[in-house]
């Protein structure tokens, strides 16, 4: 039997991944999540039927997706006081997973990020909680999504938009400042990486996102918000700041697609960006929701909302060069899927 575990898998990143997961393979996927961010799988899981085995949900016809609803630190709890307590209390026939990916985290906008940085640094007690049982359990490969929060924030100021690369965050030197509490617990989280994949022979592969979006991701998320408003032909066209901060988006199907291409070529710890390589503005952006909607908008600035740094895009040069990847959905068709999403969604209502 072969199943993959996914932490986090009622939220963004988590659903599409556990989406791709069985329509690619005929695998098993064991899904943790404690809904407190995500979406429950009956929402977004096609043709949705469920039974239970104890208190896990066996969803859907094929019985291949398992959901166990809490705290991820509670079920990281029990399998270390037994490390088959998954395979004897659901009676499932595996030894150790295979794939294993970690996307449970306490995660939202900058609204939450600066709002209440102190519930994000529960991040920390997660992913070591995490790492200590990979450690133990071994499993075959190990997903651990970073952030370009990771990098230093003096790289991402007004002076001059700065492409982050790689390089720029180097545990052998002395470390900038990343962005807030979420930024330290994934700097930690990729300390950590390294060490499980050094001292104890675990197959681990980091990711760095920009900024990442899709048709299903939530409206506490710019992206799909600016979508809906666009939608609505709202007008003046509110903006976060000025509107001249800008961001590397990158489509949810392209970090999918470079994620399964890391675990193929990288076991160390070793983390990578996966963005477009381009800065685009939310001034910009607005701009091409409005072509996209039909229409020109008075841009209204509120400098009073959270804006986060400056400029934030990703060097993707070692990631082409190394790999050969680039991502295969440009600006225009990614924000053009997102624009359709949100008007299907006003004409439902």
């Amino acid at each position: 039997m072969k199943i993959h575990l996914v932490s986090g898998g009622c939220g963004f990143v988590g659903r599409n991944m556990v989406k791709r997961l069985l329509s690619a393979t005929k695998d098993f996927v064991f899904m943790v999540d404690d809904l407190s961010i995500g979406r429950h799988p009956s929402e977004w899981f096609e043709n949705y039927s469920a039974h239970f085995i104890e208190d896990i949900e066996v969803i859907g016809d094929e019985s291949r997706l398992f959901f166990w609803k809490g705290d991820f630190r509670n079920l990281l709890f029990y399998m270390r006081q037994n490390p088959r307590y998954i395979q004897e209390k659901y009676h499932l026939d595996f030894d150790k997973f295979t794939d294993v990916f970690h996307f449970a985290a306490i995660v939202g906008g900058r609204m939450k990020i600066e709002g209440d940085p102190m519930i994000v640094a529960l991040d920390l007690s997660i992913d070591a909680e995490f790492f200590y049982w990979v450690t133990q359990h071994k499993p075959a490969r190990v997903l651990y999504p970073s952030s370009s929060a990771a990098y230093p924030v003096s790289l991402q100021s007004t002076d001059g938009a700065v492409a982050l690369t790689e390089g720029d965050i180097d545990f052998e030197k002395n470390l900038g400042t990343p962005d807030m509490t979420y930024g330290w617990s994934k700097l930690t989280g990729e300390f950590l990486a390294r060490i499980a994949a050094k001292y104890y022979d675990v197959r681990v592969a980091c990711i760095r996102p920009f900024s990442g979006y899709g048709e299903d991701q939530e409206q506490s998320y710019p992206v799909p918000a600016i979508a809906a408003r666009a939608a609505r032909k709202e007008d003046p066209f509110e903006v976060w700041g000025t509107g001249k901060q800008g961001r590397d988006f990158v489509h949810i199907d392209d970090v999918l697609d470079f994620i399964f291409m890391l675990l193929d070529n990288v076991s160390d710890g070793s983390a990578y960006n996966i963005g477009s390589g381009k800065l685009t503005s939310f001034i910009e952006l607005i701009a091409l929701f409005g072509e996209i909607a039909g229409y020109n908008p008075t841009v209204k600035p509120l400098p009073d909302k959270p804006v986060g740094v400056h400029s934030r895009y990703a060097n993707m040069d070692v990631v082409t060069n190394k790999f050969g990847w680039k991502p295969k959905i440009s600006l225009r068709e990614g924000m053009e899927r997102v624009y359709r999403r949100q008007l299907d969604e006003i004409h439902k209502a």
